[in-house]
């Protein structure tokens, strides 16, 4: 494969079974993000790339080359992928060497993400969405300007077009998300093909350690959320669906009535 010069690789997993469904992947984690949201397990990535080793391109294209026939594709992640200047080119040059291509993206840059789509670069993309669509949640959660929440809507209403293969997910934080904040969630995505639920996993990379103390939902009832929040797609693809950045909104919720919220 050829060899893209300065790609700031952080992190490599040569096989990985989850990272696609239905698929084998290789995984290449990038630097950097713009969100601070507090329960990221890959904090070092977001706030200390710096502290972390850059892998050699080459011995990644190396062990590529090495997979094939082996793997289906290859999985970007982060951080926030979006933001290196050379992603456009590794995914050429992925897709060139036969693999297909998945991306993890946060949605905050939907000019970049409709460029892959249009340039036909992604096989499948998983969005995570970090709270119902209200300027109050997202910034709680995020740090991210009021501003932020028109580009992630313009992501999602980019995915739900059809044009590659696709989900929504979301980190569920007991703190952040009550069940009625993620079956909102569900009917601001209206007509999407999928909203993953992940749970929350405390550990010490998590961006705010406080959080450490916060319970995770059981599986029990992370199933239950789940099939609910199924059921609330189901129902809402039976009807047309309009742009979620033409919907009007619901009122906010307050974030200062959140525990823990900032």
């Amino acid at each position: 494969m050829h060899t893209i010069r300065d790609l700031p690789i952080k992190g490599f997993i040569d096989t990985s079974f989850v990272d696609w469904p239905g698929k084998i992947c290789a995984v290449l984690f990038f630097p950097l993000c713009n969100f601070r949201c507090p329960y990221c397990h890959n904090a070092d990535l977001v706030v200390r790339p710096d502290q972390l080793a850059t892998i050699e391109p080459e011995s990644v294209f190396a062990r590529l080359d090495d997979l094939r026939g082996w793997i289906d594709g290859v999985c970007v992640t982060g951080g926030e992928p979006t933001l290196q200047p050379k992603l456009r080119r590794l995914l050429e040059v992925v897709r060139a060497a036969g693999f297909q291509t998945k991306l993890d993206t946060n949605g905050s840059n939907p000019d970049v993400l409709r460029g892959l789509l249009d340039a036909g670069l992604l096989d499948y993309v998983a969005m995570d969405v970090k709270s119902c669509l209200d300027e109050s949640s997202y910034c709680a959660i995020t740090s991210a300007p009021e501003s932020m929440l028109g580009r992630v809507r313009a992501s999602i209403d980019l995915l739900r077009e059809g044009r590659v293969e696709y989900e929504f997910r979301i980190t569920v934080v007991p703190t952040y998300h009550g069940p009625e904040d993620i079956f909102r969630l569900a009917r601001d995505l209206s007509g999407a093909a999928r909203l993953r639920l992940q749970n929350f996993s405390p550990g010490e990379r998590i961006l705010d350690p406080a959080l450490n103390t916060v319970r995770p939902y059981t599986q029990e009832a992370l199933a239950n959320l789940q099939l609910r929040v199924d059921e609330l797609l189901a129902c809402a693809g039976s009807r047309t669906s309009v742009p979620v950045s033409a919907v009007r909104q619901a009122p906010p919720v307050n974030p200062a009535a959140r525990p823990g919220a900032s």
